[in-house]
């Protein structure tokens, strides 16, 4: 094996001459995803005029410098693009909107948090959605204000997700 098996990093071979080229490719490749960060969400064509050190999270129809590396990480090196194959559930910080992006399924999805349940200052705040909650119907006192004011919680803990419709 010549590369390892996850991120593909070169390996140095017994006896291998000019060992410093893979062992700087290996460096390349791990100062892209280590701490990663991209400039914007996904794109397909390069930036014109990159800075050296940016990197940027390829389309899924690459342009340019960029054909062939659709869903790649690329990062702009004083000796040109290095692309970055990811891996399932890789993430990068996308630096313009302020929000994560992850690698799943084929696919970046940017800006989408998955779990089962939200924790602040340890308590649980958000869990898995409950059931539907019925509407305020019959009875024989009309309580206007209660039943509207009922309906418009109804309507936001449904708008936020946080029961079913």
């Amino acid at each position: 094996m010549s590369a390892s098996a996850r991120l593909s990093l070169p390996f140095l071979s017994p006896g291998q001459a000019q060992k410093e080229v893979s062992h700087n490719e290996a460096l390349q490749i791990v100062d892209l995803l280590i701490a990663a960060s991209v400039e914007e969400a996904p794109r397909d064509d390069p930036p014109a005029n990159p800075a050296i050190g940016a990197c940027y999270l390829v389309g899924s129809s690459a342009t340019g410098a960029w054909v062939g590396k659709n869903q790649c990480i690329a990062g702009y090196t004083s000796g040109g693009w290095r692309f970055v194959p990811p891996i399932e559930g890789v993430s990068a910080f996308v630096k313009a909107i302020g929000v994560f992006a992850k690698y799943r399924e084929g696919a970046w999805e940017v800006g989408t948090l998955r779990g089962d349940r939200l924790l602040l200052g340890g308590q649980q705040v958000v869990g898995t959605r409950l059931a539907a909650i019925a509407a305020p119907s019959g009875g024989t006192v009309v309580d206007a204000e209660g039943r509207t004011a009922i309906d418009l919680i109804l309507a936001a803990l449904r708008q936020h997700g946080l029961i079913e419709s």
